[in-house]
């Protein structure tokens, strides 16, 4: 059984505040609005005819075209920048090696302390290969501070002109002082990394700098 009480309160609320009237006027006004929309006349739908049809696919066609025109030529025009973009790295880089050959060639005395150095690497590695230690510290000296190291560093700072040779010239340098100590202390393990770790730099170094036909023995 409903409580009677909430049941009349919230009927007198309703009723107080007007609101059953409103919602009896609410109803009218809809019912009314709801025969004025159903007596109006119905809006016609557009008529697609054979002729709009053909006007309206030739239109999407030109507009597709049109898009597509300009698609091309946009893509012509980045082609064209890549193509310039292309043209002067190219010149630059000749540049660079004309400047670079133009080095080498005012460089004979550094070039002759480099082929001094691949003669030396290559005593050293067949010592080294028949485990003669004694014959391989004999070509390179007890230390880095040789007058033949101190003469193949110049070369190679003097030759070396960007941050990729330089990185080159710092892993060979540190390879050899290992490749001098390894000697030196009878290592004959220590010894032979060291020596591979040398002749790799080196060549790496040469094929940066475009010394690689300069040199024999590489």
């Amino acid at each position: 059984m409903r409580d009677s009480k909430v049941d009349d309160a919230k009927v007198a609320f309703v009723f107080q505040n007007g609101y059953a009237n409103k919602f009896k006027i609410e109803k009218i006004k809809y019912l009314k609005d709801s025969n004025i929309r159903s007596s109006e006349s119905p809006v016609p739908c557009p008529v697609l005819t054979k002729r709009s049809l053909a006007f309206s696919l030739t239109t999407t066609l030109t507009l597709f075209l049109a898009g597509k025109g300009l698609s091309d030529a946009n893509a012509a025009i980045l082609e064209a920048d890549d193509d310039v973009e292309l043209l002067e790295k190219v010149k630059k880089d000749r540049k660079k090696r004309l400047e670079k050959q133009g080095v080498i060639s005012s460089s004979n005395n550094e070039t002759e302390y480099l082929q001094e150095l691949v003669y030396k690497l290559s005593k050293v590695g067949q010592a080294i290969d028949n485990n003669d230690l004694s014959a391989a510290g004999s070509v390179l000296g007890p230390n880095t501070d040789s007058d033949w190291v101190q003469k193949v560093n110049q070369a190679l700072n003097k030759l070396s002109s960007n941050a990729d040779e330089m990185t080159e010239v710092d892993a060979f340098n540190s390879s050899l002082a290992t490749l001098i100590s390894s000697v030196t202390r009878n290592d004959i393990k220590s010894s032979k990394i060291a020596f591979v770790s040398s002749a790799i730099a080196l060549e790496k170094w040469t094929a940066l700098t475009g010394l690689v036909g300069q040199l024999k023995g590489l």
